[in-house]
């Protein structure tokens, strides 16, 4: 797969512990947004379950984190590493 284009970046996301910002495109966005819903997830099923790293939703989380070293590797140094 390519690098998104470009033209389609109408989506603002920032890094929750340093503030940076960059534009992504729709499609991105989604993905961004479904690794946080998904470590919430998780990070309730480990409570829920009282073992840290037992939800399946966090392999859920490492590919979405995967997908964006793969196909966007600038919103991935500035969102989520």
């Amino acid at each position: 797969m390519t690098k998104t284009n470009t033209d389609n970046k109408t989506e603002e996301r920032k890094n929750r512990f340093t503030g940076q910002s960059i534009m992504l495109t729709k499609d991105e966005s989604i993905i961004h947004d479904r690794i946080f819903i998904n470590e919430l997830g998780a990070t309730i099923e480990d409570k829920e379950a009282g073992i840290d790293g037992t939800s399946k939703l966090w392999d859920k989380v490492r590919a979405d984190i995967n997908w964006f070293r793969q196909h966007n590797a600038e919103a991935y140094m500035v969102l989520l590493d």
